[in-house]
């Protein structure tokens, strides 16, 4: 799109709402008019700074690009998004300017509206102008500032002050696919919810039931939703999010994904005991080396997995394999007449999940996978790996590492000959994919044949970047709860603590059914109450107009000023962005630990890396983590490693968790599934590296 266009008709659009409320004619709508107008200059205002700044962002922004083929980086993205921004606020000007003098029109409600885009737009200008410092402080393709702790440190400090309600309340997903976005004004409403029932001492299955009955209020008023949010992802510690994500595990919620998902002769989850084994190297077949169990923290304890095979295969109703089930019996369709035994599939897929380190298992993640057994004919083997803080790095690679280590020696009994494997994994899965390559390569054994990584964490820092700009706006990755996976994955300030033994979600659930209706009966009440109760659904003093908020502007910038540490983030002489009134309690990731290379492979030496198989990087152009899986696909590249990139469009982070959403979501789903299929099929030939939804 031309953005010349873009700010043009901005500027039109404008001009025509205050010639209508300025005119002869005067309506009378009171002080709304008066605040419409106030609004409407502001968004003026801003988008006569912002036309320069675009202007030069466009004529750089594609030397950070993978190559010509693949266009996607931060600063590409920072534009979009202020794109989406503009054209959502032309649109609804068109609209004012059309229909206010129909009776029917809401001018409060449509003010409301300008002022939480002008609010955004306010905030996207800060964003630009701090994205300019990092192309000044920045190499040309440099997209981290990797030897400017300052830098990065006074980012995190901007983060904490800045005002960021207004992208969760009526502007939420505003960049999205209108077809996402009712998806996470879902997620945001049940998380704020969540978050004001949380810690009440009820149970966890209740504390969601409860959260049912009190979201009301948070539907109503936008503006309360946003501020609750800015509120809850700020300061909120990480058993809430634990607790938060794992709702997906719920007996409700995976039994409404399995009814919608394929149908598959083997699922089952087993426990393999920490036993030493023994494997060939890969240099001599005739010399072996010895893999431990894992160790770390607590000394050897066993690795939980699950197997998935949309078709039942040799070796998988073996007394030897079912003897490690962790159900009695385990659900495999041995006994239907018309169920016929496959051979065993030259091909293994492993899968590593995604949650942050923190939270979820395979069963938040069965839904795709097992699409993917059946679009792949080919069994699954997903790893249920220890998670953090309770088990910090490196507990969670020694897991992968040790199941990936006894899939190669058992794969008869998971229905495969292994002539080909492959590791797939999405966010700290993909993280563990590479990693466990490493660890493969460092141990002397074999490696998988190729990798297909979703939306990798190859950087866990906090080091400053175009596209961790959006944690400031991402209802999914905002960078408080970023840095507490990253620090909890790190093992700062707790305590690990061994897993009791046999616990599990669904047994969490059970106890949890017991107390559903005294919970149930309580949240009812809480629930009325908060209707009854003003100071707490009225959002007064959340509602504000974006004009007083700008007004107080440099009131709450010197009441959330931080101590300078370093280098100095400057914004344009009479600009200043709006301020939270709560500063975000965000810890900047200086431990040693974060930068092993076997924790941030961005980071690791070239020989490190050397000899990995081809690794396909499937990311999206609206993710947090865009820039680290655009500087690791230039880093192998550069290496001379085999490596693509495929940016898909207009999709959050963890869109393999949102099958058939979108058509966006479906069309990432199949890139994916193609990546792999490739990893299977030949070495020799990639697919091209393309921008999906282009």
């Amino acid at each position: 799109m031309d953005y010349k266009v873009v700010f043009a008709t901005l500027e039109k659009v404008c001009q025509d709402n205050i010639s209508v409320f300025c005119g002869p004619s005067r309506l009378p709508h009171g002080t709304a008019v008066e605040r419409l107008v106030t609004c409407v200059k502001q968004i003026q205002e801003h988008g006569r700074a912002l036309e320069p700044i675009v202007t030069s962002f466009t004529a750089v922004y594609h030397h950070y690009d993978f190559d010509a083929q693949t266009p996607g980086n931060g600063y590409r993205t920072l534009v979009k998004v202020l794109e989406a921004c503009l054209l959502h606020i032309i649109h609804k000007a068109r609209y004012i300017a059309s229909s206010y003098s129909n009776p029917f029109f809401r001018v409060d409600h449509n003010t409301s509206e300008m002022e939480a885009y002008c609010s955004a737009l306010c905030q996207l200008r800060a964003l630009l102008h701090l994205a300019q410092q990092l192309i000044n402080d920045n190499d040309c393709g440099q997209l981290y500032s990797l030897q400017d702790e300052d830098l990065s440190r006074s980012f995190v400090q901007e983060y904490s002050s800045m005002h960021k309600a207004c992208f969760y309340g009526r502007c939420l997903g505003f960049q999205y696919s209108p077809s996402i976005r009712p998806f996470l004004q879902t997620v945001v409403i049940s998380m704020v919810s969540y978050g004001e029932t949380y810690g009440k001492q009820q149970s966890g299955f209740g504390t969601a039931a409860l959260s049912l009955l009190t979201s009301g209020k948070y539907v109503i008023d936008p503006e309360l939703r946003g501020a609750e949010f800015e509120r809850i992802t700020q300061n909120l510690d990480m058993q809430f999010w634990k607790s938060f994500w794992n709702l997906t595990e719920s007996g409700l919620l995976s039994g409404f994904n399995r009814i919608a998902s394929k149908q598959v002769q083997v699922n089952f989850t087993m426990t393999v005991p920490p036993v030493t084994l023994r494997l060939p190297l890969a240099s001599d077949p005739r010399l072996s080396v010895t893999v431990s169990p894992p160790i770390a923290h607590w000394g050897p304890g066993p690795v939980h997995m699950r197997l998935i095979s949309y078709e039942l295969r040799e070796g998988q109703d073996s007394e030897e394999l079912l003897v490690l089930s962790r159900t009695k019996p385990p659900p495999i369709s041995t006994h239907l007449p018309w169920v016929q035994k496959q051979p065993r599939s030259p091909w293994l897929l492993i899968h590593f999940h995604g949650g942050g380190f923190v939270a979820q298992t395979s069963k938040s993640h069965e839904n795709y996978l097992r699409s993917w057994s059946k679009e792949l004919n080919v069994p699954v083997l997903s790893v249920d790996y220890s998670l953090s803080p309770e088990a910090p790095f490196p507990r969670a690679l020694e897991e992968c590492f040790y199941a990936y280590c006894w899939a190669l020696n058992n794969c008869h009994l998971l229905g495969s000959t292994a002539e080909r494997v492959c590791l797939a994994g999405d966010s700290a899965g993909g993280n563990l994919c590479i990693t466990v390559s490493m660890k493969a390569i460092s141990t002397g054994i074999r490696i998988p044949d190729g990798i297909m990584a979703a939306y990798p964490a190859t950087l866990l820092t906090t080091d400053a970047s175009p596209s961790r700009l959006l944690t400031l706006i991402d209802p999914l990755l905002p960078l408080g709860v970023l840095t507490k996976c990253i620090n909890a994955y790190a093992g700062i300030d707790y305590q690990t603590v061994q897993p009791a033994m046999g616990s599990s979600t669904l047994s969490t659930l059970s106890r949890d059914t017991a107390m559903l209706l005294s919970d149930l009966t309580q949240g009812a009440s809480n629930w009325i109450q908060s209707f009854l109760d003003p100071r707490r659904t009225s959002g007064r003093s959340l509602s504000r107009s974006s004009s007083q908020r700008q007004t107080e502007t440099h009131k709450m910038s010197n009441q959330a000023s931080v101590p300078n540490s370093g280098a100095q983030l400057c914004y344009p002489q009479g600009f200043e962005p709006l301020r939270s009134e709560c500063l975000a309690m965000v810890d900047p990731t200086s431990c040693p630990v974060i930068k092993n290379p076997f924790v941030s492979p961005l980071l690791a030496p070239n020989s490190m890396l050397k000899g990995l198989p081809p690794v396909h990087i499937v990311a999206s152009a609206l993710d947090a983590l865009l820039d680290d899986s655009v500087m690791f696909a230039k880093k192998l590249r550069d290496m001379g490693q085999p490596v693509s990139l495929t940016v898909a469009k207009d999709l959050p982070h963890g869109f393999l968790s949102l099958p058939q959403l979108s058509k966006e979501t479906d069309v990432a789903a199949e890139v994916c599934i193609a990546r792999i299929r490739e990893v299977f099929e030949t070495t020799e030939n990639f697919l091209q590296p393309a921008l999906i939804g282009s």
